[in-house]
This record gives C-alpha cells, structure tokens and sequence, in this order.
C-alpha cells in the first residue's frame, strides 16, 4: 500500500466525515507534522504505478475524481485548505510527513491566502443563435449568390464573437474588482460544458465570505444588462488559487 494524499489544512482535529471513505473505500486518516494535517487513506500500489495509463481509463479517472473532491470538499466545509492535485501519492505517511516539513512555508501561505474566502466561478457564452446564419433564410438562387451570404453570415459570425470576447473582458474585470483575487482559464470546449453556445469566458474568482451577497448582485445585474448569457457556479474549495504548494 502507498499513501494518498487529498488535502492540508491547520488545526484539524478529525478526518471529514465521508461516509464512501476516500479513493477506493480507504479509510481516512490525519497525518500531522510542523503544525500541519495532511489528509490521506491507504491506496493499492499497483493500482496507482502507471498513472499515465490509468488516465486513459475515463471510468477509473471519474471514481477516482469523485472520492478525491469529495473529501477536499468536506475538508473544506469548516476549515481553510489547500486542496492537492488528483493522484497525488507518496511512499508512506513518512515521506508525507517529509512533504509537510519541506513545503511548509508554501502550505502556511496557501493556507494564509485561502482563509475565509471561497472559489466562484464565472462563465460567459454567446446567447443562441448568434455567430449563426439565420435558419429562416431563403438559400440564394445561384452557387455565386450562395458563397456570398455564407461569407457575409461568417463576417457577422465573427463580429458577434469579438463583441462577445470584448464584453467578456468586462465582465472579467468587474467581477476581479470585487474579488481578492481571479484566474482566468481558458475556455472549455462544448463537449465539457454541454451546451451548444461557444463559451467566452471562464474565470474563478477568490472572494471573501462576506461578499458572498454583493458578487451575486453583481453577477446578476451584469447577466441583466449585458448580451452575453452568465453563469455563476461555486462556493468552491478554492483550487485555483492553491498552486505554489507541491
């Protein structure tokens, strides 16, 4: 058996009460060193030697996903932590205890910046049907007419996403205002998202609890006025801002 590692946190007293256990059904424990608490559980070695190849196992990778977030995220509900990447294993709770030595400055900070604040998320995608030619259109009488309408469709098409981009950018800077700090990432594909429309913007937001009601009004009020359809996800454990750690 080696040692997998969810989370670290200050002051934690019990392992979260997570009735499936972690990866695997393993049995949560504390590991704690230089005023640290690792979270951890026991996982098969042989299970987790070619972790290159087990990635590409989409339905190991989801078990797996689901038990890790699942404990950061009862971690997380009453204390500051600084969630750690998927997969992440050692050895033995030694060389955890190791880890929690070596990188406890990295960890304090995480700690430090994290504290009384939750992840948001913001996503912006383009309203339906724009970027499209119009589906009622007549199809123009000649092969010439036609390349014409699909090329001027295109030019509206692309005009519409860059005045989508721009508002995004807005957004982007209104919503980072309010916020301690943000992350943009890139935008996810369809496939990931589910839905049709192209996502314009993907950004997390690191926001102080009491804030919690004014980002909401004002993630409702830019939905309201603006052109682009928003989407507000979260509180999170705040993965974005946890780098710098490991």
């Amino acid at each position: 058996m080696i040692t997998y590692l969810y989370a670290v946190g200050r002051d934690l007293e019990r392992v979260p009460d997570v009735g499936s256990g972690g990866v695997a059904g393993g049995a949560l424990r504390l590991v704690s060193e230089a005023g640290l608490q690792a979270v951890v559980s026991d996982v098969d070695r042989e299970a987790f030697a070619d972790l290159d190849e087990h990635r590409e196992d989409l339905a190991w990778l989801a078990a797996v996903a689901r038990a890790h977030h699942g404990v950061v995220e009862a971690v997380g509900r009453d204390h500051a932590v600084a969630p750690l990447a998927l997969a992440t294993v050692y050895l033995d709770d030694d060389r955890v205890r190791a880890v929690l030595r070596e990188s406890h400055d990295a960890f304090a900070a995480v700690l430090d910046r994290v504290d009384g604040r939750d992840e948001w998320g913001v996503k912006a995608y383009l309203r339906p049907g724009v970027a499209k030619a119009s589906a009622g259109a007549e199809r123009p009488s000649s092969g010439a007419a036609y390349l014409r309408a699909r090329r001027e469709a295109l030019r509206e098409g692309n005009a519409a996403v860059a005045a989508a981009e721009r508002e995004a950018d807005e957004i982007d800077a209104a919503v980072a205002a309010l916020a301690v700090e943000s992350r943009r990432h890139p935008p996810q594909d369809r496939s990931l998202t589910g839905r049709p429309e192209q996502m314009v913007l993907n950004g997390a937001y690191l926001v102080e609890r009491s804030a919690t009601g004014e980002l909401r009004a004002l993630v409702e009020e830019l939905a309201r006025t603006g052109s682009v359809d928003l989407e507000l996800t979260g509180p999170w454990v705040p993965y974005s801002f946890a780098g710098g750690a490991t």
